[in-house]
């Protein structure tokens, strides 16, 4: 790839944010706020599908669909030490957590 300014705009932005996440707790933070907003977008799915009764199977197995490709991004080539892994698994495995909870607490909430 040649040196343009943008390649070169692009690669130091990369650079400075991967810095910038390297802190545990600004890691950490967008690890919570990545979760809280599954949770969001699992009830407002939730919510929408419910209300349009007809897509109902197509949404549940796009959700399944994602979860299990988020599953496989995430615990694909792990071995036995603890290897630190990009941020952007991180915050997808997060956002799949709070999306399932909802998706639960949504079920019960139907259950009760």
């Amino acid at each position: 790839m040649q040196r343009t300014r943008l390649s070169m705009l692009v690669n130091q932005t990369g650079q400075r944010l991967s810095q910038w996440v390297f802190n545990p707790w600004r890691r950490l933070s967008l690890v919570a706020i990545s979760l809280l907003f599954g949770n969001f977008f699992g009830s407002a799915i939730a919510a929408t599908a419910g209300q349009a009764a007809k897509w109902d199977i197509i949404i549940a197995a796009l959700l399944l669909a994602i979860v299990e490709l988020i599953s496989w991004l995430f615990y694909r080539g792990r071995s036995a030490e603890m290897v630190q892994r990009p941020i952007v698994t991180d915050l997808l495995h997060a956002f799949k957590l709070g999306m399932t909870y909802s998706l639960f607490v949504e079920a019960f909430k139907l259950g009760s």
